[in-house]
């Protein structure tokens, strides 16, 4: 177990146990994602958590929030003297997070089924500014359980709201009453582009969570909505991929084919001219 990891949990501990307040199985759930969302993706300054341009975290399953009060500490948010206020009277830190008490909450949350339908509107208003800002989302598994997820998860999906990163904690907590099954499955069907990774292991959190590309399995699977491939030639000596037409709706046309061809580009050529909303580009390292 990661060393930072056992300390922010021997934190959660001390905390419930001087308050008897916090859901601690549900905080354990979901902590190595915040820290990996906290110490390695999210674009955020603990100095000025208004900043403007920073991205957006909402944790929808409020019930946790000891976990999230826990790591807002250790990254300077609050104090840890300030932590170990939690559910006492006057503490800004109640058994729900509160976007107007403390730093670095974006959104009060705890009535499940609000947080992605907020976080979805706070995705729409980027696309409208053109910004490059993300925003991140974290449900439980019982959410789904809600209408209101549904409506988000298909809005989304028409949006093309693809600066919005939604990750689900499948703890089965909610088995007893709906068992989802292959939820990767059912999320690609309503037109997300949906994996799955082992919520406590930091690397694989990581690797699924990198904000600034779509990450893609295999090339010439269909990739949908970003990129479907039309044409793809073989001549190169070692076999590997040499040419290939695309058709592409938006800038992540371009990511994709850097992040396919780490190392392997030469150049890229694009035409149309990119940003030009037209549909046919190009690629060539000839």
């Amino acid at each position: 177990m990661n060393k930072n990891i056992s300390y922010l949990k021997r934190e959660i501990l001390k905390v419930a146990y001087e308050t008897q307040e916090g859901h601690i199985p549900s905080a354990f759930s979901i902590l190595d994602i915040l820290y990996v969302l906290y110490n390695k993706v999210l674009k955020i300054d603990p100095q000025n958590p208004k900043k403007l341009d920073r991205d957006y975290f909402i944790m929808s399953k409020g019930h946790a929030a000891i976990g999230l009060y826990a790591v807002l500490a250790d990254k300077g948010f609050i104090s840890k003297e300030e932590l170990y206020t939690f559910g006492k009277y006057n503490s800004r830190l109640g058994g729900h997070p509160d976007k107007n008490k403390v730093p670095g909450v974006e959104a009060s949350t705890g009535s499940l089924g609000h947080g992605l339908p907020m976080a979805v509107g706070i995705a729409m208003g980027i696309k409208i500014k053109n910004s490059q800002q993300k925003v991140y989302c974290l449900i439980g598994d019982g959410e789904l359980n809600e209408g209101s997820m549904w409506e988000s998860i298909i809005i989304a999906s028409q949006l093309k709201l693809d600066n919005l990163t939604m990750i689900v904690d499948y703890n089965h907590s909610i088995d007893r009453s709906v068992v989802w099954g292959n939820l990767v499955e059912k999320l690609n069907n309503f037109e997300w582009y949906a994996n799955e990774c082992d919520g406590h292991n930091q690397e694989e959190l990581f690797t699924f969570s990198i904000p600034d590309i779509v990450r893609v399995a295999e090339f010439g699977e269909s990739i949908y909505p970003y990129l479907k491939p039309l044409d793809s030639v073989c001549n190169a000596p070692d076999s590997d991929l040499w040419h290939t037409l695309i058709e592409a709706d938006n800038y992540h046309a371009l990511q994709l084919l850097e992040y396919l061809y780490a190392g392997k580009v030469d150049c890229i050529y694009i035409d149309p001219p990119y940003n030009t909303g037209a549909k046919d580009w190009k690629y060539n390292n000839d």
